[in-house]
C-alpha cells in the first residue's frame, strides 16, 4: 500500500484536473425530468380485477358465514360439558349393558321386557330433553344433576328387575332337589 499512496501523492495535480461540470449534470437531468412517461395502469385499477376482486371478497363473506353455521350446528350435537361426556359415556355403557341382560333373559316373557323397554325408552327421552336443556345453560348444576339422577333411576330399575328375576330363580328352601 505504500507505492500507493505515494503514487497518489505524486500525481495529485493530474487527479484534479478533471472536475465535474454542474452546469452539465444539471442540464441532463432537467432534460430527463421533462420526458413524457409511457402512461402505466396498475393492475387493482384494471376492470377485469376490479370485478375479480370482488368476486373473491363475496366468496370470502359467503364462506365465513357458511363455516359460523356449520360450527354453531357442529357444537350443537357435541356435548354441552366435559363434565356431562364423562358422566354420558360412563352411565350409557353400564345402562346399555344392563339393558342387553333384561333383553337377554330367558325368565321374563316378551310383552314384560317390551314393557320394561318401553318405560326405558320414555327415560331415554327425558335424557335426551334434559341433554338439550344442559347445552342452552352450561352452568346449571340442577340440570346436571337431573341427568345423573335420569341415569340412577334406569339403573335401579334394571337392577331391581335383575334382583327379582334372581330371586324367582332360586329354589324354595322348603323344596328338596337333587343334585349330583
Amino acid at each position: 500500500m505504500d507505492n500507493f499512496e505515494k503514487h497518489i501523492r505524486d500525481h495529485a495535480a493530474q487527479f484534479n484536473e478533471r472536475r465535474a461540470d454542474k452546469d452539465k449534470m444539471w442540464a441532463k437531468i432537467s432534460e430527463e425530468l421533462h420526458q413524457k412517461k409511457s402512461k402505466v395502469i396498475p393492475l387493482w385499477k384494471r376492470p377485469v380485477f376490479r370485478v375479480a376482486a370482488s368476486v373473491l371478497l363475496l366468496l370470502g363473506i359467503a364462506s365465513f358465514f357458511g363455516l359460523a353455521v356449520l360450527n354453531n350446528n357442529a357444537n350443537k350435537t357435541q356435548y354441552a360439558s366435559k363434565e356431562l361426556m364423562e358422566i354420558d359415556m360412563y352411565y350409557k355403557d353400564l345402562v346399555s349393558y344392563q339393558v342387553q341382560l333384561v333383553k337377554n333373559n330367558q325368565s321374563l316373557s316378551e310383552e314384560n321386557k317390551a314393557e320394561f323397554l318401553s318405560f326405558m325408552d320414555e327415560l331415554d327421552a327425558e335424557y335426551e330433553v334434559l341433554k338439550k336443556e344442559m347445552q342452552k345453560n352450561l352452568d346449571n348444576e340442577q340440570v346436571l344433576e337431573a341427568i345423573v339422577g335420569n341415569y340412577k333411576k334406569r339403573i335401579e330399575l334394571i337392577e331391581n328387575l335383575l334382583h327379582q328375576l334372581n330371586e324367582s330363580k332360586k329354589p324354595d328352601e322348603d323344596d328338596y332337589g337333587y343334585t349330583l
